[in-house]
């Protein structure tokens, strides 16, 4: 991550919350652009090994046929309901495609560990059931932004 966060410093998540957060929830929203530069965003579940936000995403969709276009994409994880419990982090860069796609479980060992993660996060299983109708981004944000108002306190 090369981008450092300027503004709301007070109340950023330090890299060991922003670790936890990331780890912990299991919805993102997922904004790409279109040829004609409007934006779509939509829900997806996703996997952060501590360095990359991995994303499975269904290949006959929008988002996938845009991300094929244009590889730039914006990622926003966020929770809470009262204004001082407003937390969430934005993660932005270029996805890259890996393995298959659609993905049927080929050997890829790039893939070992997230889908390790994902398996385990979402199904409750040691091994990722392949479905041939999704595949694999993974996004190594250039930049990062976060905040957490329960710090406002």
């Amino acid at each position: 991550m090369s981008a450092t966060q300027r503004r709301g410093r007070r109340i950023m998540m330090e890299p060991q919350e922003l670790d936890a957060y990331l780890t912990d929830r299991r919805t993102c929203r997922v904004a790409t652009v279109g040829r004609d530069g409007h934006p779509h965003a939509g829900a997806l579940w996703f996997g952060w090994d501590g360095t990359a936000l991995w994303l499975y995403s269904l290949t006959r969709s929008r988002r996938w046929a845009q991300l094929r276009h244009d590889p730039r994409l914006a990622v926003v994880v966020d929770d809470g309901d009262a204004y001082g419990e407003l937390r969430g982090v934005e993660l932005s860069g270029t996805g890259v495609f890996v393995g298959e796609a659609p993905r049927t479980g080929e050997p890829c060992p790039e893939l070992d560990a997230p889908e390790r993660l994902f398996a385990a996060k979402y199904f409750g299983l040691d091994r990722m059931p392949h479905d041939g109708r999704h595949a694999w981004l993974r996004l190594v944000p250039d930049t990062v932004v976060s905040w957490d108002f329960r710090k406002m306190a």
